[in-house]
């Protein structure tokens, strides 16, 4: 009896509350529409007078920034044109905000301007490069989004985006056309902030960046990615297979380690011995591996201290059986 009571309790609480749960429900559900990207940057700035002009209206009355116009026009931004209108997609204001108040104090007269060395007023644009790294992040994301740039779905969650990286640190927009560091330069801007990578780059063995055959965007996918270390591909064996393609396999004879991080055997940066092998052979081997003994004569055994791959040539797998132990397929043919 107690126990039905309590459910007949309950039952009156919920049909009393479902009034109010329905309000709630229909309330979330109302549009509530999002202000154009323009009014939001008017708001950042802090001036809400101010107003879009054109990147030609500002040019034409400050001459100060041709080189730099020169420069956007021929640049990847500034070749994307709109076919309605034949006007810039991406422009000037697109990334420093509504123009207007910059020039306001300026003649129409450029050529007067440049001679009075009176120059646009550019406090009143958007302050770039005192907002914080996620905010800088933001001004390009709005056009590189994931539907323009798959790989930045990872962005916001990459070790980049959590440690204060934006991409003003990587990308120089006003340093010519090219608007981002160019493949030599890269390996230099990347030690910047990864020290430890360029002295691994500078011993005996390393893979060839310092020769400039190689770049880190070749293994490492900068905005983001599903693996450790920003590596491309889905494993570390993909990303190394990329350019290593005879140790893909499948092979019929497989070195279990290899089939499963290529780390496990070599330092990808840099290493002090051959190969980028993380230690020397045999020690190397030994750490999964017992020694090889052999009967050189009566009640002596020895222990091969020699190089593993002096017999066992195919370490990385083979369709090959060695004919010396039946099964397995490491020896050299």
């Amino acid at each position: 009896m107690a126990a039905r009571l309590l459910r007949r309790g309950k039952f009156v609480i919920l049909m009393a509350l479902f009034p109010l749960l329905s309000v709630s429900c229909a309330d979330l559900k109302q549009s509530k529409p999002i202000l154009p990207i323009r009014d939001y940057e008017k708001m950042i700035v802090g001036r809400l007078d101010a107003e879009y002009v054109g990147t030609n209206n500002c040019v034409s009355k400050c001459h100060a920034h041709d080189k730099i116009t020169d420069d956007f026009s021929h640049s990847v931004h500034g070749e994307q044109i709109k076919p309605e209108t034949g006007l810039p997609l991406v422009n000037c204001e697109s990334c420093h905000g509504p123009g207007s108040l910059a020039i306001a104090h300026l003649s129409d007269d450029g050529e007067e301007n440049t001679r009075l060395k009176k120059k646009c007023d550019t406090s009143t644009f958007l302050d770039i490069m005192h907002l914080p790294a996620q905010a800088q992040s933001l001004i390009c994301l709005k056009c590189h989004s994931a539907a323009s740039m798959p790989v930045l779905s990872h962005w916001s969650a990459g070790p980049h985006a959590l440690h204060d990286v934006g991409c003003f640190d990587c990308h120089k927009l006003h340093q010519g056309p090219q608007q981002k560091v160019s493949r030599q330069q890269m390996s230099e801007m990347c030690f910047t902030c990864h020290p430890e990578v360029q002295a691994e780059n500078s011993l005996f063995s390393h893979h060839p960046l310092r020769e400039k055959k190689m770049f880190c965007v070749d293994c490492h996918e900068v905005h983001g990615s599903t693996q450790d270390r920003l590596l491309r591909g889905n494993t570390p064996k993909e990303t190394c297979t990329r350019c290593h393609m005879e140790k893909q396999g499948p092979f019929a004879f497989e070195h279990a380690d290899v089939t499963e991080n290529c780390m496990n055997c070599h330092t990808p940066h840099g290493s002090v011995n051959n190969n980028l092998l993380n230690a020397a052979m045999p020690f190397l081997c030994l750490q999964c591996h017992t020694g090889h003994l052999a009967s050189n004569t009566p009640g002596l055994k020895q222990l091969f201290v020699n190089r593993c791959t002096d017999c066992h040539s195919q370490v990385h797998g083979t369709d090959t059986p060695s004919p010396a132990i039946t099964g397995r397929g490491t020896l050299r043919q």
